[in-house]
């Protein structure tokens, strides 16, 4: 079972689904403007988005929505490869198959930077097409940095917010050896030397793909990604700061992670975590939940949440967000920017939250909630509050802009492969770092990405 089937089982975000009950008897998860069944009836709307427990629950409800407005709505959430590869091709033709689709993460730089989305503040500021009540302003800056172009202008809102947190499932070794969670890399370093091996746990554990957890090691160091993102693509892997936060990273692979470690993708790290395997890590947060919510569990009453640690150059969280947005060649814009609010209102949400124990959420009311802040409190942890702190750093900073570049993923796979050979020891950081950033000059450079080396 991966983290989607997880996230079903936080009981506890259950309470009060009698009130959501009742708001839905009384008809208000639509926005008033998508209320005006006329204007909208026999509107065919087409839309695809990937798959997540949130995506899905929209698309069981869609029928409420068709019942308000009299539009027909034909909704498809894909697999994460399938969506961004059919959507990447239709955007690019300018094509009109999707009246709204997915803003994927690493795919909003590409997207918004070729012209091939809708800008939404037009219709966010016209009151015939807004209702008053959606409040745009809720969404969490963090979770909208990456919808938004340079210039603040926005193509999509966020229904996924992706925060890094730390979690240790078998917090009593780290009591019992007399630390506590660790706030920065020497605390994070001590306790992983304290507690490994420890009644057969490994002090840490993580997954495959290296460039997304490694990276905020290598900007604790003070490493970037690139020169200046997304004005210069210069790669900076064989940096000095890179190369000693890829020697660290590698060293908790190489000497504190179950043997296998590197073959591990985030449900076999889930797993492991669950049974108590295996001790610490550092992901989403919705990869470290089950482990206190998850009916097979058994780190459930030792199980602890808190920052990652912060490096000697910064704290830098991994933290992403995905939303829906509309194709510039739609032709039913209107009627899709009726469908993004009512998928997105702070009811629906809400609604969810309760029905489906989605804690992946983007609106602040919702997260700052007495009942879900409540919902979240995890054996004496605020994880609500956790979650929302990493999600304000996001927005403090655009520390994640090197992410939604469009040759992140070519300079990303070059990162996986050096970081795999520093924790097998087949190379040193520094051998490895500069081999990464060599073949990734190589590689940019044919691609034509104009660079100062």
């Amino acid at each position: 079972m991966g983290a989607k089937g997880f996230t079903t089982t936080r009981r506890r975000l259950l309470k009060g689904t009698a009130a959501t009950a009742a708001l839905a008897t009384a008809g208000i998860f639509a926005p008033a403007i998508v209320g005006r069944a006329k204007q909208y009836d026999g509107v065919v709307l087409n839309g695809v988005s990937t798959s997540s427990v949130y995506m899905r629950r929209v698309k069981e409800l869609v029928p409420e929505f068709e019942a308000k407005t009299g539009m027909t709505v034909n909704y498809e959430p894909l697999s994460f490869p399938i969506h961004n590869q059919r959507v990447d091709l239709e955007l690019s033709t300018q094509g009109s198959a999707y009246d709204f689709v997915n803003l994927t993460f690493i795919y909003s730089g590409r997207w918004i930077g070729a012209g091939w989305l809708t800008q939404l503040d037009d219709f966010i500021n016209d009151p015939n097409l807004t209702d008053p009540n959606w409040d745009p302003g809720d969404f969490v800056e963090g979770a909208q940095k990456s919808l938004q172009d340079a210039d603040g202008n926005t193509y999509g809102f966020a229904h996924f917010a992706g925060a890094m947190l730390t979690a240790a499932g078998r917090y009593d070794l780290i009591e019992k050896a007399g630390l506590g969670m660790p706030k920065d890399f020497d605390e994070l370093i001590a306790v992983c030397e304290a507690v490994h091996g420890k009644d057969g746990v490994a002090a840490w554990v993580s997954d495959r793909n290296h460039h997304w957890n490694s990276i905020p090691y290598l900007m604790g160091f003070g490493g970037e990604i690139f020169k200046d993102p997304p004005n210069n693509l210069t790669p900076l892997l064989d940096s000095p700061e890179n190369i000693e936060g890829a020697a660290f990273y590698g060293r908790l692979l190489r000497d504190y992670a179950p043997s296998g470690v590197l073959t591990f993708d985030n449900d076999v790290t889930l797993r492991t975590l669950v049974a108590g395997q295996a001790n610490m890590r550092t992901g989403e947060l919705a990869w470290e939940l089950p482990m206190a919510t998850a009916p097979e569990s058994a780190v459930k009453d030792t199980v602890r949440f808190g920052l990652t640690p912060t490096g000697p150059a910064g704290w830098y969280p991994g933290n992403n967000s995905h939303g829906y947005a509309i194709p510039v060649g739609s032709q039913n814009k209107e009627a899709a920017w009726a469908f993004i609010q009512w998928a997105l209102s702070k009811e629906l949400m809400e609604r969810i939250a309760r029905e489906q124990g989605f804690a992946a959420l983007c609106r602040r009311s919702i997260i700052s909630s007495d009942w879900f802040r409540e919902s979240l409190q995890i054996n004496g942890d605020d994880v609500a509050g956790l979650y929302l702190e990493v999600l304000d750093r996001g927005g403090e900073e655009p520390y994640m802009r090197y992410r939604t570049v469009p040759v992140f993923p070519q300079v990303g796979d070059k990162l996986n492969k050096a970081i795999e050979k520093i924790a097998t020891n087949q190379q040193s950081a520094e051998e490895a770092m500069r081999q990464a950033q060599a073949e990734a000059v190589q590689q940019l450079k044919l691609m034509g990405i104009e660079l100062d080396i």
